[in-house]
């Protein structure tokens, strides 16, 4: 394998797996309660979606599909931002590994804007 290859694939197909897998780490680690269990079962669907979106971007059959799988992806990591903050609210004693997750999917979602955005 080329090095040029080994760092496509780190770049998106890596960084997301990975991020899915914090988010899982993360989430086992917060205690469960009403509020958190609802937040922690939604951050832990947008989270992992966004590494599964990619690779199906990865193997998509058409420009267009490309698009719509990358267009899912921008969308599952706005969420996951979303439902990071609301868990920050709902537990401020993890705030700190909250938001490294939070600043992860944050580069996650303007690197898939960008993507979608030079799409024709």
């Amino acid at each position: 394998m080329t090095q040029k290859h080994q760092v496509r694939k780190y770049d998106l197909e890596e960084r997301t797996a990975k991020f899915g897998e914090d988010i899982i780490e993360l989430c086992q680690e917060i205690p469960k309660n009403e509020i958190t269990r609802p937040i922690i079962t939604q951050l832990i669907k947008c989270g992992t979606s966004i590494g599964a979106n990619y690779s199906e971007a990865d193997d998509a059959e058409s420009k267009l599909d490309f698009k719509h799988k990358i267009g899912i992806c921008k969308k599952e990591s706005r969420e996951a931002k979303h439902f990071l903050r609301m868990l920050a609210k709902a537990d401020p004693s993890f705030i700190d590994k909250i938001r490294i997750s939070w600043q992860e999917v944050k580069e996650l979602n303007l690197i898939f804007n960008s993507i979608f955005h030079k799409l024709k």
